[in-house]
């Protein structure tokens, strides 16, 4: 079946899928996609906002008859490919095709862990056990095992004790391994023509991590990575290592409930336990109130701090030791003993001599904290991956390029041979969108900046009639200008924390007036479509904070090459993150909005003109008045 045929006017997507209509770029990106599957290599591919990308990479990977794995950003993206998309171009192509969803091991049910809580009701509060009690009644009728069928919150603390890791998962020693969810997932993806994933399992796997599919990737010879824009920084978390707080209370809650059930006549163990709670409060403590994120040289400055980890990794040798002396007992205890090996050597890891390749860098938030070890560099994988003879690679996104340069991007990933194409979105951004930056605006870096930015926030929220979203670079500048506006607009207002992210969003179509303040988690993969959003303001140009332990040792480590971190890096992830924060607006044919750009330095200084190349020919303006009038006019 020809790509033009099944794309044009008299073809079946025009014929059977609502709302199709043929779009030239939507059908030149499919057959650059489709011969680098038919041919193999690698296409590196940006198709701006309503290209139709995702109808343009599935159509050719359905037709090609190969084994193929799509990986992109979110678990949402992943379901709305998987459950709306593939079934829609499928019929219409009338081809059959046997499609599977893989997610990580913690979006399934263990059943094994299920029962181990639902035989401790006594540990748990009265919202626990009502939440327990709704796992319970879905688990007897679920198929697939996927978590997202249930309507619990995200955060609810259900789901650590009803879900496995790869810390605490029993493998085939498990009692209830027939009936797990993730392996019957797992056979699926094996046997389907086509696997949807996310980054964090492709990353997962190519780390060699077992995350649910660790041999999935050598069965497939066509790999699409869409929102290909998040896989380096995806990537250096997973070919690092992390030590958190969590992870180990969760050994510690284990190897008690293991205790109660296996070896209640050794009550050193809970002693044991006991040593390794106070000696991990004694780090919180030590490691100070607030949030904080630093380098570990930092934490070499502290010795209160160095001395709470050197007594963590002797109380764990100790638990490790002591688990390991009951070997045999039971296939839980025995479990707890490896999680206590593996999670001593990551502290060694990370105790031991540094290495110039990655930077290791520490978290707190709230009650916990987390250890990290972060590669500077992570395309070398990549390269050897992308190298495999015979296969196909497509990553795409509406953001890779910095105007049409690439270099940033395909540097990151070591794809450097790969071939590159542009699509300019087909939406009519000069009739669509007017671009605002204001005059007369201080710097960021003055101390009454985000007042003035709250001044101009509410005068444009009145002439907007609500509708907006105001995307932050800080949570501190979040913070002043939403409580400066609350009781000042007559609009709902919708603050990030406030709900789940996913709440806050359905809230804000339903009301249709709202005004929504977020930060980074809302710059992209969030899609807003209709008079609902209407304006975006983008407090300043998205720069990552210099005080960022892993950005400080890239920057570090391109001065030493002789680069140039601000032209090199710093700029280009700018860019990008600035393309995403405005592609929040148009997102259909028939929207029209305001982009309010806040920051005077993107006209002040000469690298304003790497954000002005890459954002689309919109009109433009300094006047506050040809605002009012662009809303005056929608009405």
């Amino acid at each position: 079946m020809e790509l033009a045929r099944v794309f044009g006017d008299d073809g079946p997507l025009s014929a059977r899928v609502p709302g199709f209509r043929p779009r030239p770029p939507q059908r030149e990106m499919a057959e650059r996609v489709g011969a680098v599957i038919d041919g193999g290599g690698v296409l590196v591919c940006e198709a701006g906002t309503g290209t139709g990308k995702t109808f343009a990479y599935l159509v050719p990977a359905i037709l090609s008859g190969r084994k193929v794995l799509i990986s992109t950003g979110t678990r949402n993206l992943q379901d709305q490919l998987f459950h709306r998309d593939l079934p829609l171009i499928r019929d219409a192509l009338g081809l059959p095709l046997r499609a599977a969803l893989l997610k990580g091991r913690a979006n399934y049910l263990c059943v094994h862990r299920l029962g181990l809580a639902l035989d401790e009701p006594g540990r748990h509060d009265r919202v626990l056990r009502a939440h327990l009690e709704q796992v319970r009644d879905w688990s007897a009728n679920t198929r697939s095992g996927d978590i997202a069928e249930l309507p619990l919150p995200d955060e609810s603390p259900v789901w650590p004790l009803v879900t496995s890791t790869t810390d605490n998962c029993l493998g085939q020693e498990c009692p209830q391994w027939q009936s797990c969810h993730l392996l019957a997932a797992r056979r699926e993806a094996q046997a389907a023509d086509l696997v949807v994933v996310n980054h964090h399992l492709f990353c997962a796997d190519l780390a060699l991590k077992d995350e649910g599919f660790g041999d999935i990737l050598p069965g497939a010879d066509c790999f699409i990575l869409d929102e290909a824009h998040q896989l380096p920084d995806t990537a250096s978390t997973f070919f690092g290592i992390a030590l958190s707080s969590r992870q180990l209370h969760d050994l510690l809650r284990d190897t008690e409930l293991e205790y109660q059930r296996e070896a209640g006549d050794v009550p050193e163990l809970l002693e044991h336990c006991a040593r390794v709670h106070r000696v991990l409060q004694d780090l919180r403590l030590a490691l100070g109130s607030g949030e904080r994120r630093g380098p570990w040289e930092a934490l070499k400055e502290e010795p209160a701090v160095m001395r709470a980890l050197d007594a963590l990794a002797r109380r764990l040798t100790a638990l490790g030791e002591g688990l390991g002396a009951l070997g045999g007992r039971g296939k839980g205890l025995d479990a707890c003993a490896e999680r206590a090996t593996e999670l001593l050597a990551r502290l060694q890891t990370l105790l031991g001599e540094p290495d110039e390749r990655v930077v290791r860098w520490f978290e707190t938030q709230g009650r916990g904290f987390r250890l990290h070890q972060t590669p500077l560099e992570v395309s070398g994988v990549f390269r050897a991956q992308m190298a495999r003879p015979g296969s196909a690679w497509v990553l795409t996104s509406a953001t890779l390029a910095v105007g049409d340069d690439f270099g940033h991007f395909v540097r990151r990933l070591g794809l450097d041979e790969a071939e590159t194409a542009r699509w300019e979105s087909p939406f009519d951004y000069s009739s669509q969108a007017l671009w605002f930056v204001p005059r007369g605006l201080s710097k960021p870096s003055e101390p009454d900046y985000n007042q003035q930015v709250l001044a101009l926030a509410r005068e444009v929220i009145g002439y907007s009639r609500g509708r907006a979203f105001l995307l932050f670079t800080s949570h501190r500048a979040l913070r002043e200008v939403a409580a400066g506006l609350v009781g000042q607009i007559d609009y709902p207002l919708l603050v990030q924390g406030q709900a789940p992210r996913g709440e806050l969003l359905e809230r804000f179509r339903a009301l249709g007036n709202a005004v929504l303040l977020g930060t980074s988690s809302f710059w992209e993969g969030v899609d807003v479509r209709g008079e609902a959003l209407s304006c975006v303001l983008i407090d300043r140009l998205p720069f990552a904070s210099p005080g960022d332990p892993v950005l400080a040792a890239r920057i570090e480590a391109l001065r030493q090459r002789g680069g140039n971190p601000f032209r090199d890096y710093q700029l280009p992830q700018a860019v990008i993150a600035l393309k995403q924060g405005a592609g929040r607006l148009i997102r259909g044919s028939e929207d029209r909005g305001v982009l309010v750009v806040c920051d005077p330095r993107l006209l002040s200084r000469s690298y304003g003109y790497a954000f002005l190349d890459s954002l689309p020919r919109t009109a433009r303006t300094r006047d506050i008045a040809d605002v009012r009038d662009f809303f005056a006019t929608a009405d």
